[in-house]
């Protein structure tokens, strides 16, 4: 008997049906107009996108011009590429223009997909953004369809790391721009720290089509993007931590492995105290519970992990001296990406490499949060539906399956479970040899280097050519998945599998074409890809015969997307396919989250050595675990992006005054406004109200007066005058600052003064941002403990950190009015001796030589405006701070120490 649910399915379809439903009629029309578009020459395609983007303008909405847009898209990829887009590619197109997630299956052709909505979106002039898994494929798929948008008359930009301003700036503005993940939620951060609009390079976020989705929005959004810089070198306290961390046994720690976590023991902490203070680390009267023993602890912490749950060719690799981590989902290496905490550094210690210094938050965004910029945003991939949920909850998206160009003809075999590793190897190498005895292409799926490199040995022992594609051979990615499909290939890959390039059955011919013209430059092309296809259709029948590409995978990840995008690369466009996943009961995701009574049950069988279960049943009790997961994982990222939204609002807030700052012609108002917010705070510090005369601190307001806003004026004499009280105060200072400040401002000239005002206001701003972020990233480090106390941690987080906040904008108003009452012009001795010295640094650089100090630094530097370095000034006395002028803040102190003005002798009380 049917289940309710299901009768339901069966009558009305499902939720996916009504929607494929749905978009029929609109590419019945866009097929219709197909006659009419190939009628028109290769000018009028582009004088149509002209029509199409006046209309645009004119306020027509997109989805009225989608026929006639689709339409032309087609046509000029038809020409330019010799691609005609199917109905499925057209509807994937609908649905990605509607801002939805369209899951299309591995070799459906989801590049050409994105050429539609892209192009229909670019018409407003505002840009679109497609976004890929890594630079290659944001250049490949960048060349590859520019030819389709040079058609359409539309241009097309690329954004990879270090590239040249102008070029990215170029790349930016152009109609639609190809960029990965990374790149872009860099260029934001970036953007944001810039002191001119002129030097910003994205232009707002209007639509984005996110090609991989699953892994850029969900599996690399656990980590946020961090811009940092520099901080204090603890070289020695690492490699000091680390010689200790072998002496540790077993009893002196747990580990947590679902969690990935460690902590010591009682009495791993009684021994790591005594070794400590033997080692000269933790002073002798010091205990490790004490406050000041807080950083040590931290790091003998991360030193621990370091050793226990990092795996050097499973979590990271070693090259050129330098530890570079390895993405858990992709396999892909993740250069320049640093673990934060000190725990790059400990994994440093413990390789023996160089140790880079610790950095200090400058800005950080997480992928959700900047992804949800966009005003609206599509994604492509081939494995979405189980991470529904989280894209729905998270970012608004749906997800619809597209149906498949052809049906799909792949054999999905049960998964075989042994129960050793060893048992599992034996049944792998066994069924390659099968598959290469009778030339069917095998592409060998694995969750780690270590393992991969391990089966390759295996192979090699057993005399079987292969290929082997992890993180080590990253630049030859694409060559090695092209040559995947060739009748009796073997191919190894770790989880990346080499998404975006597709394996086509009896070899890739573009590559065959390009690899016969490197060897010989001099052949005809025309004939040389001639004789290559015509031995490629006797390739491709010849491993369709032997069964199609073979998907063996060693292991099931976590997650069932992946697992279900390397099933994927077999069967592509209806192609014959098998795939086929051999586990053990010593696989990770067995022995951490499989049900122990499946080790009974097999026990109970008395299964034989070497012996494999095969049943629906397991796969359905493999899937549970893996949902478990997921669904852990999820959490996971939904409370880490519960306390990011606190910072988000914040990052709101900042970023939108920081643009306001630079897009004004005149600040004045903001900074007089800012000046009499200060005066008002003064006043109610040191004269409370419904206070009397006796009880106010007319001392006190007057040394701030002169710190503060630069002013030297009677307080304590207005304060003995008959009916004087708090407002009069108020007011004689609020005159008094703004004549000080006119008088400023007719001495530099009112350009310079508001070129000052503007540096000075975003110079305070990004100090004070970056102190906010250390700040809030220790406060989200301790309040977990709060909940001890049964106190909500996020509440108290959201709590302290708008008082925080607040504490920043009051701190803003405060530095800012004091810079600018502090400045002054310089004497025209000031400006020939800073000349001079300028000239001095000039020849010393191009001799090679580094410069001891710096020219005068700050905001008003730039605008000309600050006192030149004090040692160049006549007069001057390194004892006597009188002779000393006015000194930059981010100067050496002229006393001589060393250290910035800011952190010596100009430290503020």
């Amino acid at each position: 008997m049917l289940g309710l649910g299901t009768l339901t399915k069966k009558i009305f379809g499902t939720p996916n049906d009504r929607k494929i439903k749905a978009t029929w009629p609109l590419v019945d029309k866009i097929n219709a107009l197909e006659p009419e578009f190939e009628k028109l020459t290769d000018d009028q395609i582009k004088d149509k996108t002209e029509e199409l983007a006046k209309r645009a303008l004119g306020g027509e909405s997109l989805d009225a011009l989608l026929p006639e847009a689709f339409a032309n898209c087609r046509e000029a990829a038809r020409r330019a590429l010799g691609l005609r887009a199917f109905d499925v590619q057209l509807m994937g197109g609908i649905f990605l223009h509607q801002g939805n997630i369209s899951e299309m299956k591995t070799g459906e052709g989801k590049t050409l997909v994105a050429t539609f909505p892209a192009y229909l979106n670019a018409l407003t002039g505002k840009g679109v953004h497609v976004v890929t898994v890594n630079d290659y494929l944001a250049k490949r798929d960048a060349e590859w369809m520019s030819q389709v948008y040079g058609a359409l008359g539309l241009t097309t930009g690329v954004i990879y790391p270090q590239q040249p301003d102008a070029e990215k700036h170029a790349a930016y503005r152009c109609d639609i721009t190809y960029a990965t993940n990374n790149e872009l939620g860099f260029d934001y951060l970036r953007d944001n720290m810039k002191s001119e609009l002129s030097q910003m390079s994205q232009r707002g976020h209007n639509f984005a089509i996110v090609d991989e989705v699953d892994s850029i929005l969900v599996d690399e959004a656990r980590t946020p993007l961090i811009i940092s810089g520099p901080a204090q070198d603890r070289t020695e306290l690492y490699q000091a931590i680390d010689r200790l961390i072998p002496e540790i046994q077993d009893e002196h720690f747990t580990l947590d492995e679902k969690t990935r976590n460690v902590n010591y023991t009682d009495e791993g902490n009684e021994f790591l105290e005594t070794r400590l203070v033997t080692a000269g680390i933790l002073p002798e009267d010091q205990s490790l519970y004490d406050p000041e023993s807080t950083t040590i602890v931290h790091h003998v912490n991360q030193g621990l992990r370091a050793h226990k749950l990092f795996t050097k060719d499973k979590d990271y690799i070693v090259r050129d001296g330098e530890v570079v981590l390895i993405d858990e989902f992709t396999g892909r290496m993740m250069a320049g990406r640093r673990l934060s905490d000190g725990l790059h550094q400990a994994i440093e210690a413990k390789e023996g490499c160089k140790i880079q210094p610790e950095n200090v938050t400058l800005a950080s965004v997480t992928f959700q949060n900047y992804f949800r910029l966009y005003d609206k945003l599509g994604g492509m991939t081939g494995t979405a539906l189980t991470e529904a949920e989280e894209f729905a909850e998270i970012y608004g998206l749906g997800v619809v399956e597209v149906p498949t160009n052809r049906p799909i003809a792949r054999e999905d075999d049960h998964d075989q479970v042994y129960r050793t590793a060893k048992e599992k190897f034996d049944g792998v190498v066994k069924a390659i040899k099968e598959a290469h005895a009778k030339g069917q292409p095998t592409l060998v799926g694995t969750t780690s280097i270590e393992k991969s490199e391990f089966l390759s040995q295996l192979l090699t022992a057993e005399g079987i050519p292969h290929n082997v594609l992890n993180a080590r051979q990253h630049e030859q990615e694409a060559q090695i998945v092209a040559d995947a499909g060739k009748l009796g290939a073997v191919t190894i890959a770790t989880n990346m599998a080499g998404r975006g390039t597709d394996i086509k059955l009896g070899g890739n011919v573009e590559f065959k074409v390009m690899e016969a013209i490197a060897a010989n430059p001099d052949a005809d092309q025309e004939t040389v890809r001639a004789e290559i296809e015509a031995a490629h259709e006797a390739d491709e029948q010849a491993v369709k015969d032997a069964g199609g590409l073979f998907v063996l995978a060693t292991e099931r990840h976590e997650s069932r997307r992946i697992d279900n995008q390397l099933r994927g690369r077999s069967g592509r466009q209806g192609d014959p396919g098998r795939s086929a996943f051999f586990l053990s009961l010593e696989d990770d995701l067995m022995r951490i989250f499989g049900s122990e009574r499946l080790d009974k049950v097999l026990s109970t069988l008395g299964m034989q050595e070497g012996e494999a279960i095969v049943h629906p049943w397991v796969n359905k009790s493999l899937e549970r675990a893996q949902a478990k997961v997921e669904g852990r994982n999820f959490d996971i990222r939904k409370q880490l992006l519960k306390f990011d939204d606190v910072m988000n609002d914040q990052r709101k807030v900042i970023f939108a005054q920081r643009r306001e700052i630079m897009e004004a012609e005149d600040l004045s108002e903001i900074v007089a406004d800012m000046r009499s917010q200060v005066i008002d705070d003064l006043v109610d510090a040191h004269i409370p109200a419904k206070s009397y005369a006796d009880q106010w601190d007319v001392e006190g307001l007057y040394a701030q007066a002169i710190a503060q806003l630069g002013i030297d004026v009677p307080v304590i004499e207005w304060a003995n005058e008959e009916g004087v009280d708090d407002e009069i105060i108020r007011e004689r200072l609020e005159e008094a600052a703004t004549a000080h400040m006119e008088e400023k401002a007719k001495a530099f000239g009112p350009e310079v003064m508001r070129n000052i005002e503007k540096q000075i206001l975003l110079q305070t701003i990004d100090g004070k941002w970056r102190e906010h972020l250390l700040t809030l990233e220790h406060l989200r480090s301790v309040v977990g403990f709060r909940g001890y106390a049964q106190r909500d941690p996020l509440n108290e987080y959201k709590t302290e950190a708008f008082q925080l906040f607040e504490g920043l904008l009051d701190s803003l108003r405060a530095e800012v009015t004091q810079k600018l009452a502090q400045i002054r012009p310089m004497t025209e001795e000031e400006q020939k001796a800073m000349i001079a010295q300028a000239a001095e640094q000039q020849r010393a650089m191009q001799a090679g030589a580094t410069p001891s100090n710096g020219t005068a630094g700050g905001a008003g530097a730039a605008a000309g405006a600050t006192a030149t370095t004090a040692a160049a000034k006549p007069g001057f006395d390194e004892a006597d701070p009188e002779t000393w002028g006015n000194p930059g803040r981010n100067d050496p102190c002229p006393c001589g120490s060393g250290k910035k003005f800011k952190h010596c002798h100009g430290v503020l009380e």
